[in-house]
């Protein structure tokens, strides 16, 4: 039978990949709110030391756990699909998925496969978790080939095939639409993720899996007036911490966005902005709290260790770290 070995937590985006020389700039330029502190160097260089301290720990407890093969749930930001179709959920069942083809443009951090990149995926797998959501009520929409091939797979995705693995380990990417309104609600990921737990539990191989969350926590990247809600935050890692994922969702779906945050402002239509209503929770990136509701569904009422959470007022962003032995 398949076993579920572990869940794991990691944020993802520039301040996880970019040196930290590089952070102030992109706090300077950004339309950030004016009482969001401007960090120093070498305060920036001591945040970024620990936000790969936190990869180096989720990777080696991932190897100690000897996971045979991930599930990855992550948001998909046009690389795949954009606005002539966009599932709230799909499941890509391909042998291979690919990187995308695009060279940097600035120097990065932190372990990186090379542009165009090929990942390994697990069809079978794959295939028995999309059956197994379908028969308990979720329709997802499936990838057989790469939607947009020189656009790479989510990146988020990428992000934990680079920082988590050897680049040898199969994926089966799980992309969630996190950001462009309407999105799904913290308990719709969380139904979803007991939905791919008991999809798990009824795998017949030996297979050690490990379920991944890539992405968040609080970020609106590039809106006017963007802050860092640390207290949100603490909060949803303190639900995380005990176990309790039904809390979690709850939390999310109950906050309301304050009259005249504009950086939560979705009702005008632009390039990445649908200008249509969202649910009830915080808009845009912080939206990837959602993938993290959902991982920890597949090992509610387990508690979770918390790594690290590092507010990172640059982007600003709360980049965080945790895992969940499940054996």
């Amino acid at each position: 039978m398949a076993k579920l070995v572990g869940t794991f937590f990691h944020s993802h985006g520039g301040t996880t990949s970019l040196p930290p020389n590089l952070w102030v700039e992109r706090r300077n330029t950004r339309p950030i709110r004016s009482d969001v502190p401007n960090e120093s160097l070498d305060v920036n260089k001591s945040k970024a030391k620990r936000v790969h301290a936190g990869f180096q720990i989720l990777r080696e407890k991932l190897q100690d756990l000897h996971v045979d093969a991930l599930i990855v749930f992550s948001d998909d930001q046009l690389e795949c699909f954009d606005f002539s179709n966009y599932p709230a959920f799909a499941i890509y069942v391909g042998e291979k998925f690919l990187k995308s083809a695009r060279v940097p443009r600035l120097p990065l951090m932190g372990r990186h496969a090379p542009p165009g990149y090929e990942f390994y995926g697990h069809p079978k797998l794959a295939t028995e978790i999309l059956l197994g959501v379908m028969k308990r009520g979720f329709d997802p929409a499936f990838s057989m080939n790469m939607p947009k091939p020189d656009r790479g797979l989510a990146g988020g995705i990428i992000r934990t095939a680079e920082e988590l693995t050897d680049f040898n380990i199969p994926i089966v990417p799980v992309m969630m639409n996190l950001y462009f309104a309407p999105q799904v609600t913290g308990m719709r990921s969380y139904l979803f993720g007991k939905a791919v737990r008991e999809a798990i539990d009824e795998i017949e191989e030996d297979i050690r899996i490990g379920v991944v969350a890539s992405g968040g926590l609080w970020h609106t990247p590039g809106m006017p007036n963007a802050w860092l809600n640390t207290e949100f935050d603490h909060r949803t890692l303190e639900l995380l911490a005990s176990g309790d994922a039904r809390g979690m969702a709850e939390h999310f779906d109950s906050y309301v966005i304050p009259k005249g945050d504009m950086s939560q402002d979705t009702s005008t239509k632009a390039r990445i902005i649908t200008g249509m209503p969202s649910f009830g929770g915080p808009a845009f990136g912080t939206r990837e709290t959602c993938a993290w509701i959902a991982v920890a569904a597949v090992s509610d009422g387990i508690p979770v260790n918390i790594v690290d959470y590092i507010d990172v007022f640059a982007s600003p962003v709360g980049n965080a770290f945790a895992y969940c032995e499940a054996i």
